[in-house]
């Protein structure tokens, strides 16, 4: 079966009201009736597990809201952050520094991150860089900044994305190379930013290749099993939370609402990703911790890096009973994705979440990983903050936390002299100044972007 070839027709109201509660519950109603397409040759059914429905407790817990709109301009004045004066003037002169940086690199292309070699967490070949992801990402980063950028740098930018989205043979050298889902949400959220009409349709098109992306009963995924709802790199590669997280950004960037199916499937896996043993049936979660933290993909009976790192093997095979660590980077992936798909702050697994980031908040590191994935960490931290609603968070020892005034002093003091941040520890490509630059400019914009308010 050829996943791209795939098109969805709207599911009625009954249909999709299953779907909304399972989703929700991050459980599944049972299996779909006769004449669901085959599991798919690409996935070894023997690794999937199923999970049990789930039960009546669960379900009347449900909380949902409006989220946030998505907001694609930095604010014109510090009293709409809310920050001081200087922090404001502080983080405008950061971002510009960054963006001038990103200028002085970019190809004659419009390009950036060329001529770089990736390796996809999930995948033994290394693979053509995502030059289009970091252009895209960079597109929107010079987007929403306005005039501290450059124009051109800009609209090369943005040339760049176009050409690669419209021509066929570019398109898909992008996705079927095996980061297509970093790839095309990048892309999606990029021209979402740019917020025009030809650059919104640009932006669809690539939220439509995601669709068809992510693992459902069209490859014969059934909403029990624990790849139901998640995206993977690519080309069959197994769902995990951060092309997950990445996809539900960008369907959200774009405007599609939270009630869409594929936000509801997407907000099932990202569910089970949850350390959480009253919503999370699966084995490696009721033999954890419940602390309420995410780990990085609960397919194939689950994995984790921060488990990797503390020596208890990345799917938690080295212990006598297997359980898995949450960790910082996909802690806020999780938590912001739950957010963005409708749930409520006040639902129990949104509390837990937050509770996990109070307990663990620091700006030091990305907790359960050192200095690995830093820069990641704080484009993820940032998001979330942002789509949360809150100014200020209480640590675990009580005091008041200033998110954006904290983060900026963090961005700052590790911007070097050439606007550029860079990463010591190179895994996930942190040592390449183009994407640490972009993450932390898009950071910075997000800490001062004007708040939002509930509706």
């Amino acid at each position: 079966m050829h996943l791209h070839a795939r098109r969805r027709s709207g599911p009625t109201k009954a249909i999709f009201a299953v779907l909304v509660v399972a989703a929700l519950a991050a459980a599944a109603p049972p299996e779909g009736p006769a004449g669901t397409p085959p599991i798919d040759p690409r996935i070894d059914d023997a690794r999937m597990t199923s999970l049990p429905a789930p039960q009546d407790s669960v379900l009347a817990g449900v909380l949902r809201t409006t989220p946030p709109a998505p907001v694609h301009r930095i604010a014109s004045r510090a009293g709409d952050v809310p920050l001081s004066e200087a922090d404001f003037a502080r983080a405008r002169e950061a971002i510009r520094r960054g963006l001038a940086y990103l200028a002085s690199v970019q190809t004659p292309r419009g390009t950036f991150f060329e001529s770089v070699e990736v390796t996809p967490t999930d995948m033994e070949p290394r693979k053509r860089a995502a030059s289009l992801a970091v252009t895209a990402l960079a597109l929107k980063a010079f987007v929403q900044a306005g005039d501290l950028g450059s124009e051109a740098a800009r609209d090369a930018a943005r040339r760049a994305v176009e050409a690669a989205l419209v021509d066929d043979a570019a398109r898909a050298r992008a996705t079927e190379g095996g980061i297509g889902n970093y790839v095309m949400s990048a892309v999606a959220s990029g021209l979402a930013a740019v917020g025009d009409e030809d650059a919104r349709a640009g932006a669809l098109r690539a939220v439509e290749w995601l669709r068809r992306n992510q693992w459902d009963e069209g490859e014969g995924v059934a909403a029990t099993r624990d790849w139901y709802g998640g995206a993977g790199y690519g080309n069959g590669k197994r769902p995990d939370l951060s092309n997950t997280q990445m996809m539900v950004e960008a369907m959200h960037d774009a405007g599609v609402s939270p009630e869409d199916p594929a936000m509801q499937r997407a907000l099932a896996f990202v569910a089970r990703t949850q350390n959480r043993k009253a919503t999370n049936p699966a084995d490696w979660a009721q033999n954890g911790s419940g602390d309420g933290g995410f780990v990085y993909s609960p397919a194939n009976g689950g994995e984790s890096f921060a488990s990797e790192d503390a020596g208890e093997g990345r799917y938690g095979e080295k212990l006598a009973t297997k359980s898995l660590r949450s960790y910082g980077s996909m802690t806020y992936a999780g938590f912001k994705s739950m957010l963005y798909a409708g749930l409520s702050p006040e639902d129990p697994r949104v509390k837990d979440a937050l509770s996990w980031i109070e307990r663990h908040f620091t700006f030091a590191e990305n907790p359960g990983l050192g200095q690995q994935g830093y820069y990641y960490y704080i484009h993820a931290m940032s998001r979330a903050l942002h789509a949360s609603r809150r100014d200020t968070l209480r640590d675990a020892d009580g005091r008041e936390r200033d998110w954006r005034s904290e983060l900026i002093d963090a961005i700052v003091s590790r911007q070097r002299a050439d606007g550029s941040w860079q990463n010591a520890v190179p895994r996930w490509e942190e040592a390449n100044a183009d994407l640490a630059t972009v993450y932390c400019v898009l950071a910075l914009e997000e800490a001062i972007k004007p708040r939002v308010t509930a509706e």
